[in-house]
């Protein structure tokens, strides 16, 4: 590999693909098969085979196909750790693995919260707010159960 700025720089590339892969629901045929049909790529159908270049050209065709790099988020303050909240986001996570909820990030259930409570964010809602709450995630599990 000629005149590779960094191995670091690949990696975070391959990573961001990969990613990028998931989040577009791509399965393994179909991303072998965009790889391939790419001109410039000589038929490659593996990031491990490509240049830094390549895996930026990569990179842009699935910002075409509707990926989109969010930058990392650093946490601001702890999340809450009362028994309700972590219930809270339990049957968050229990509705992320049904399906139902597409994001299973902190920041979504805070905007699932605020959207029912008012109240931005899970450290500031009233047991009585939070009860309310476990009780609407408990009826969307039950309407989304198989």
């Amino acid at each position: 590999m000629k005149n590779a700025p960094s191995s670091s720089d690949r990696l975070r590339y391959i990573k961001l693909i990969h990613v990028a892969r998931r989040e577009l629901r791509m399965d393994d045929d179909t991303y072998r098969l965009m790889l391939a049909g790419m001109q410039g790529l000589n038929g490659a159908t593996s990031t491990a085979d490509l240049s830094l270049p390549n895996l930026i050209r990569v990179l842009e065709q699935l910002k075409l196909r509707g990926f989109k790099v969010r930058p990392t988020k650093v946490q601001t303050r702890p999340l809450a750790d009362d028994e309700q909240s972590k219930k809270i986001r339990s049957l968050w996570l229990s509705l992320h693995d049904l399906g139902a909820v597409r994001d299973s990030s902190e920041e979504a259930l805070a905007k699932f919260v605020l959207s029912r409570t008012k109240v931005s964010a899970l450290q500031w809602i009233t047991p009585a707010q939070a009860s309310w709450v476990i009780e609407q995630l408990k009826q969307w599990i039950k309407r989304v159960e198989p």
